[in-house]
């Protein structure tokens, strides 16, 4: 197979270029190298420094490609409103112009990086009420510190369950909001291009090679970046909001997992979870990465406005339609990743 990577130098794009190389595909590697991301503006060898938002003056590079892997993106919270142009043009714009090139060279298959920020919160259940939508919480129960969302009935904390691809999108970011853009894009573009298009929606992605210090990094790679400096790693909240952690080895194999069904020709446009399967706190994330010799973890009780309680995904439909089951536990994972090498 003949893949166009986007993004392709970035901390998922190089191990999606990884995978899709050990296996024998020819891979065209493109990346605009943005500072943010990088830290540095000279690619790798063999990667064209290209930006997708002009991918109508390299359409040449579609010649012969079977899909396109779209890694790229502007990624984060959003951390100032002053944020929402870049978002949108990174990652709005850019998407546009790269589908509508796609379409001019007749390239009809594509995989999308998606986020489970395209969820806003994930699912919730009352145990005497039933499932419950809660919306953002109110920075009054924030200030008094109360992090866990309420049943509208009985007024008794909400459960967290596991969201799947069926919940509705309610992005509440900058970031979430171009990431649904994104899919919405690729959706319309499947239907009017009689074409096919997957999104993944990576939750939160770790590993070797993340960026160190940087608000657009993880808190995975956040928590690593205070440790370094022997600083404890700051837990906002109260710790207990859940996750899924997925090692970006198995993001890579979800991948490649996705563009050999998009090939296959499936439905226009279909969004999967791509996770673990196996929930952590926080603040078990934060203790697992200080170790037994690091700075214990500071909780802080602090938070941001429009970060969401909990998201934890299922992985069925994943595992049903493209086979994919990721393969590191966040036990095994994470240990490694106390230790493993950040990006500068």
């Amino acid at each position: 197979m003949k893949v166009l990577l986007t993004g392709s130098a970035g901390f998922i794009g190089s191990a999606v270029k990884r995978r899709l190389e050990e296996r024998g595909d020819e891979v065209v590697a493109v990346d605009v190298m943005l500072d943010l991301a990088h830290g540095a503006t000279t690619p790798p060898v063999g990667t064209h420094r290209l930006d997708v938002r002009d991918a109508d003056a390299w359409a040449d590079l579609l010649s012969g490609v079977d899909a396109v892997c779209h890694q790229a993106a502007v990624v984060g919270a959003g951390v100032r409103v002053a944020d929402l142009p870049v978002y949108a043009s990174h990652n709005d714009l850019g998407t546009a112009v790269l589908l509508a090139t796609m379409h001019e060279a007749g390239v009809r298959r594509l995989v999308l990086a998606s986020s489970m920020v395209a969820y806003g919160e994930g699912a919730y259940e009352c145990p005497e009420h039933g499932p419950q939508a809660p919306g953002p919480r109110s920075t009054e129960d924030l200030d008094a510190g109360r992090f866990d969302h309420a049943c509208p009935v009985c007024g008794q904390p909400l459960r967290w369950t596991l969201v799947d691809e069926a919940a509705p999108v309610d992005p509440r970011s900058s970031y979430a909001a171009s990431k649904v853009a994104q899919e919405h894009y690729a959706s319309a573009w499947a239907r009017h291009a009689d074409a096919h298009a997957i999104a993944l929606r990576y939750h939160n992605v770790y590993g070797p090679g993340m960026p160190r210090d940087t608000p657009y990094a993880g808190v995975a790679a956040i928590f690593r970046s205070s440790l370094e400096r022997g600083a404890a790693p700051r837990v906002f909240e109260d710790g207990a909001q859940m996750r899924d952690f997925v090692h970006v080895d198995d993001v890579a194999r979800a991948n490649l997992a996705a563009l050999d069904a998009v090939v296959a020709e499936p439905a226009p446009f279909a969004a999967y979870n791509v996770c673990s399967g196996r929930p952590i706190s926080i603040a078990e994330v934060a203790d697992r990465l200080a170790g037994p010799d690091g700075p214990c973890p500071v909780v802080t009780g602090q938070y941001r406005l429009g970060d969401v309680r909990h998201v934890v995904a299922s992985p069925e439909k994943v595992a049903r339609e493209l086979g994919f089951t990721a393969l590191v536990h966040p036990d095994e994972g994470i240990a490694d990743f106390a230790t493993a090498p950040l990006r500068d």
